[in-house]
């Protein structure tokens, strides 16, 4: 079953601190409206392999921003039905899934393992009253007879399962679900985001709707990706969300095949967040882009998420895009 009490802790940073445990984390006290925190990150996996996947995005931008930012002091719990803020790796198109890389746990020297990375940030939000942490998470506590374990402030309270939440293995599949990943967003003056996200080697990101179950893995056509290469064949490289002239306008999003094969795109699709599909038919010579022309309403003037699915409903790749990103009529968006 999924997670209990997935929500986001908005606070600023007190403290932080990186814990060399036998389960290590990177552990931060915040603090909300005078209520303590901590969020203590996973900087290594209890399955092999131990080294989390770690990407950081420096001057993050994406639609579900306008969602957080509404976001109060405090820890709020949130829907994982994909309306709200609630993050989602796969479905919210957060990031390229290959820009992750494995990070040692803990190496001598600086700015060389997870704990090094995530300081370098967090750091910057310590001690700035107008920074922001959004910690995307599961909730523990009030613990009102114990006191919190490493900051010892009292009652205990924090936020943990700070990484990807679905497409787990063995004993951990019981906490998959859909939109109820967790994540670490600093919020900077000059409205500068910074997005971190962790996941577990172990983790699939091909995974069930309903469920966030992995999904067995079918070989799709073409070659198979070799070291250094993108994880997809298909690319989606642009989208113009607002053509010119009045509604209904012919909305339109472009595909590169990225690999040396054709590509058969019957039974593929294009979708948005909230699950609307166009399919796709034909071939797509190596090498080529096809522009597609899209069903209405299925790319929004507002910002949105643009998902390519296989003929077996995998994730191929997904994008995203903003509100500012689509007010120019006419302009294609580029990814």
């Amino acid at each position: 079953m999924p997670i209990k009490r997935y929500g986001a802790l908005r606070a600023a940073v007190v403290d932080r601190r990186i814990e060399t445990s036998d389960t290590p984390h990177y552990q931060i006290h915040l603090r909300a409206a005078g209520v303590d925190y901590r969020a203590a990150v996973n900087v290594r996996s209890q399955q092999r392999p131990p080294e989390l996947l770690y990407v950081a995005v420096d001057d993050f931008k994406h639609p579900i921003l306008d969602r957080v930012r509404e976001l109060p002091d405090g820890f709020t719990e949130l829907s994982s039905d994909g309306t709200g803020a609630a993050l989602d790796y796969i479905r919210g198109n957060l990031f390229q899934r290959q820009l992750m890389r494995p990070v040692p746990t803990a190496e001598p020297g600086p700015e060389n393992d997870l704990g090094d990375f995530l300081d370098h940030y967090v750091r910057r939000a310590l001690g700035d009253d107008a920074a922001r942490a959004y910690v995307f998470g599961q909730a523990w506590g009030p613990e009102p007879t114990t006191p919190d374990k490493v900051f010892h402030f009292s009652p205990g309270n924090g936020v943990h399962d700070v990484h990807m939440n679905q497409g787990n293995s063995g004993r951990f599949a019981d906490d998959d679900g859909v939109f109820q990943d967790g994540g670490l967003l600093l919020h900077f003056p000059g409205d500068a985001w910074v997005a971190i996200f962790l996941a577990f080697q172990s983790q699939s990101f091909h995974t069930d709707d309903v469920t966030g179950h992995t999904l067995p893995e079918v070989p799709g056509p073409g070659p198979t990706p070799g070291p250094g290469e993108p994880d997809h064949l298909v690319r989606i490289i642009g989208a113009l969300a607002n053509p010119v002239g009045p509604a209904p306008e012919r909305e339109t999003v472009t595909l590169l095949n990225a690999s040396p094969a054709e590509i058969d795109l019957t039974n593929w699709q294009i979708a948005d967040r909230a699950g609307n599909r166009h399919p796709l038919t034909g071939r797509l010579p190596a090498g080529d882009t096809l522009r597609v022309e899209v069903a209405p309403a299925l790319l929004g003037n507002r910002g949105g998420t643009i998902t390519l699915l296989d003929a077996q409903g995998l994730k191929v790749d997904g994008v995203a895009y903003t509100a500012d990103q689509s007010t120019r009529e006419g302009w294609t968006i580029t990814f």
